[in-house]
């Protein structure tokens, strides 16, 4: 079976309290592979993969989020395979 491959936005305080570093431990921890980075407008982005229930848990982690956070929303959708760095693991990619 495939993996599932989405696109996580995190908005709120989300930049300036470890968020992607925090996203990327936990990705890791899940088994998933792909890049957190921060975008301009101030919410943090994850492109990732793997199985779909993976994918829940991390969504359903980011709406805590690390201690200093306050996630106000997380929203999902569908991202392509092409998206994806071409190694394993979790990267913390350039700003977008």
């Amino acid at each position: 079976m495939s993996d599932t491959v989405e696109r996580f936005r995190v908005t709120g305080l989300v930049q300036g309290v470890f968020y992607r570093k925090w996203a990327q431990a936990n990705a890791e921890g899940l088994g998933l592979r792909g890049f957190v980075r921060n975008m301009g407008d101030g919410s943090v982005e994850a492109v990732l993969a793997g199985p779909k229930e993976r994918l829940d848990a991390f969504a359903e982690a980011c709406l805590a989020g690390p201690p200093n956070a306050k996630v106000e929303k997380v929203t999902r959708s569908a991202a392509d395979e092409d998206d994806l760095p071409k190694r394993d693991g979790v990267e913390i990619a350039d700003d977008g």
